[in-house]
């Protein structure tokens, strides 16, 4: 059966999905080709025999990741769609559009093939209520998934191999510079440097954050924060703060890497960083 017989009657009186998804706001940025190509799908749609008014592109999910369902707007509004029988099709530029989470495949898989909606990318057209249509999606979803740990699998080695010679660069703490020469040193900001002398040696003195924190809120001064651009910015105290800063190794003139790790929330089922005890730090390199 040839992929222009799987289009029936049935499946033109409904609507033609057009997914669109980049996975970073770095690649929406900088491989703009590859958006437009997604976008170009809508053409495609039509010159199969969908209406342009049934014709719906969904691109919510731009700069989202495809490798969990959570917090992506765009795939749950197609999910939705689906399962309320109004989607004939659904067009991604490349399946991995849609997924890179064999769950959250399946699962779509299952929903599109009882309800009759086929699925198309620059391959082809499939039917995943046949087994020949669930098989090539099903390994698409496959590889898809591996892929992703794959290239995690690699970037994490290679960021490893680095930290364990101390040359991965990190975004240092507020009062620490790097030079050019890729030396760490003191902010020459004397101010900067005092408040942070201040909160260490307030620290000594009191004993407990919460003393330190009403401390300096007491004599309305303000602590050094930098912004995720590296800036610095003078804040109100909080004892969250004061205690990033007091536990950050940084300041005791130690290189550290892998002092957390990523653990999927059963609750949720978002990933968040948890911290590890210190005799399970991957590189710790003192002084």
């Amino acid at each position: 059966m040839s992929t222009s017989d799987l289009i029936q009657p049935t499946h033109l009186q409904r609507r033609a999905l057009i997914y669109v998804r980049q996975s970073s706001p770095n690649q929406v940025i900088n491989n703009q080709e590859s958006t437009r190509l997604q976008y170009a799908l809508k053409k495609r749609a039509i010159e199969r025999g969908w209406h342009e008014r049934d014709t719906v592109v969904i691109d919510t999910d731009l700069g989202r990741s495809g490798s969990t369902a959570v917090d992506r707007p765009g795939f749950q509004e197609m999910v939705a769609l689906v399962s309320l029988g109004q989607v004939g099709i659904i067009f991604a530029y490349d399946v991995t559009r849609l997924a890179r989470n064999c769950t959250d495949w399946y699962q779509l898989l299952d929903l599109c093939g009882f309800r009759q909606c086929l699925v198309g990318d620059q391959d082809g057209l499939y039917d995943p209520a046949t087994p020949n249509g669930r098989l090539i999606l099903g390994l698409k979803g496959l590889i898809a998934e591996l892929e992703l740990h794959t290239i995690r699998a690699r970037l994490q080695a290679g960021m490893a191999s680095k930290a364990e010679r101390g040359m991965l660069a990190f975004m240092l703490p507020t009062g620490l510079v790097r030079l050019e020469s890729g030396d760490v040193v003191k902010d020459p900001d004397r101010e900067i440097q005092d408040r942070l002398n201040l909160v260490f040696q307030t620290l000594l003195e009191k004993r407990t954050l919460g003393k330190v924190m009403r401390h300096l809120l007491e004599h309305e001064l303000k602590i050094p924060r930098r912004d995720k651009w590296g800036d610095t910015h003078w804040k109100q105290p909080t004892e969250s703060a004061l205690s990033e800063m007091v536990h950050n190794p940084a300041y005791a003139g130690a290189y550290v890497y892998g002092r957390t790790r990523l653990v999927k929330s059963a609750k949720t089922g978002r990933k968040q960083q948890v911290a590890l005890p210190r005799d399970q730090w991957r590189v710790c390199k003192r002084d």
